[in-house]
């Protein structure tokens, strides 16, 4: 009896040198587990949302930006157009300005040479033959035409500029028909 024992408890030493073997893998695989278990936990950083949801809410977004980007942009033009008649109305008298001097300045001396040069060759008698009173109904006459031609350059200016106001005022309502 004492040989079925024995190989009893050889068996039973086998089986509990096994069981350990088992616990000890079972110990150094679990034995990482709560860090393998954060490591492993999944963080969400960003809510998803479904496509249709995204799509409506960007739609949602443009309707209601759109018009006030578009009430900017029409703005800024207008502006812009204003800035740029200004540019040509200023540019437009600066040359205006430019001939007037100009021709003050070379209708003056031109005048005044020749006739310095005529005093000088004796021609004196032509600006003495001239009296007083018809010098100063010429320079009347002179200043009366560079106020005339002034004023047609400036009527002239004003037609532009109406012009172009009037091809804007037409184009405006293409703009909002588009």
């Amino acid at each position: 009896m004492a040989s079925a024992l024995e190989g009893c408890v050889s068996s039973l030493r086998s089986s509990m040198q096994l069981l350990d073997s088992s616990i000890n893998i079972l110990d150094s695989g679990v034995n990482d587990y709560p860090r393998l278990a954060k490591v492993l936990q999944t963080t969400r950083h960003f809510e998803l949302i479904s496509e249709p949801d995204l799509q409506s809410a960007q739609a949602a977004l443009l309707s209601e930006i759109g018009p006030e980007i578009e009430n900017l942009l029409q703005r800024v033009t207008n502006y812009l157009d204003k800035l740029e008649r200004r540019e040509q109305s200023l540019i437009a008298k600066c040359d205006l300005n430019e001939g007037r001097l100009g021709n003050d300045n070379n209708s003056g001396s031109a005048f005044r040479p020749s006739s310095r040069a005529q005093g000088r060759s004796g021609g004196e008698e032509t600006t003495k033959g001239m009296t007083a009173l018809q010098e100063m109904k010429y320079k009347q006459l002179r200043q009366k035409k560079q106020r005339l031609s002034y004023a047609v350059e400036t009527l002239e200016m004003q037609a532009k500029q109406r012009e172009r106001q009037l091809r804007m005022s037409m184009a405006a309502p293409q703009l909002y028909d588009d």
